[in-house]
C-alpha cells in the first residue's frame, strides 16, 4: 500500500504517525494492498479555497476527501491484471484542527489521526449526511481509532520495556556496535 504525505501547512506534525493512522484504517477496512493514497496538509487559506470551490461552503474546514477510483473489492489482489487503485486525496488543515483538539481536550496529533480516519472512510464511500449514515460512519471511525490508539499504546509499552531491559542488562546500544573480531 502506497501512502504519500506532503506537509505544506507550515505546522510541524508527526507525518509518520499520520501515515500510520491511514494505513491502519485502510487495513481495518480490508482495502487492497495495491491501493494508493495521498495526504496533503495545507494552510487555512488553501483549505478555505478548496472548501469554497468544491463544497460551495464559506471558510476553511478540518478535512476534505477527494475520491479518485472505485476499488473492485471482488477482484483478488494477486490476479494477473491487478493494478494499483488510486483511492484519492485526503486534505487536512492542522491550523483548523488545532482549535478542535483543544476543545476536545486532546493533542493535535490525536485530532489529525481522527481526521485521517474520517477522510479514509469518506474515500471508501461512507458519509454522514443522514442520521443512519452518521451513526454507521462515526461508529466505525470510533472503533478504528480506538483500535489504532490501543495498538500504538501496546507498541510504545513494548519499546519502553525493551529499553528498560537493555539498561538493566547493560546491553543498550550493543546492536549498533559491531562484534570484535577474534585475534589472529
Amino acid at each position: 500500500m502506497s501512502i504519500e504525505i506532503a506537509n505544506e501547512s507550515g505546522v510541524n506534525v508527526d507525518e509518520t504517525s499520520i501515515v500510520s493512522a491511514a494505513r491502519f484504517a485502510l487495513d481495518k477496512m480490508e482495502v487492497s494492498p495495491l491501493a494508493e493514497l495521498s495526504i496533503l496538509l495545507v494552510t487555512l487559506e488553501v483549505m478555505e479555497d478548496l472548501h469554497e470551490r468544491w463544497m460551495d461552503l464559506p471558510g476553511p474546514t478540518d478535512v476534505m476527501a477527494f475520491p479518485m477510483d472505485e476499488l473492485d473489492s471482488s477482484r483478488r489482489p494477486d490476479a494477473p491484471d491487478a493494478s494499483p487503485a488510486l483511492l484519492g486525496d485526503i486534505v487536512l488543515c492542522p491550523a483548523f484542527a488545532k482549535d478542535q483538539a483543544k476543545t476536545a481536550g486532546h493533542a493535535l496529533i490525536d485530532e489529525l489521526h481522527l481526521l485521517t480516519t474520517h477522510g479514509v472512510l469518506h474515500l471508501l464511500g461512507y458519509d454522514h449526511a443522514e442520521p443512519a449514515e452518521e451513526r454507521e460512519m462515526f461508529g466505525l471511525q470510533k472503533r478504528i481509532l480506538g483500535e489504532f490508539q490501543a495498538a500504538v499504546a501496546a507498541h510504545n509499552k513494548r519499546d519502553a520495556q525493551r529499553s528498560a531491559d537493555d539498561r538493566l542488562l547493560g546491553t543498550a546500544g550493543l546492536d549498533a556496535v559491531p562484534a570484535e573480531e577474534p585475534p589472529a
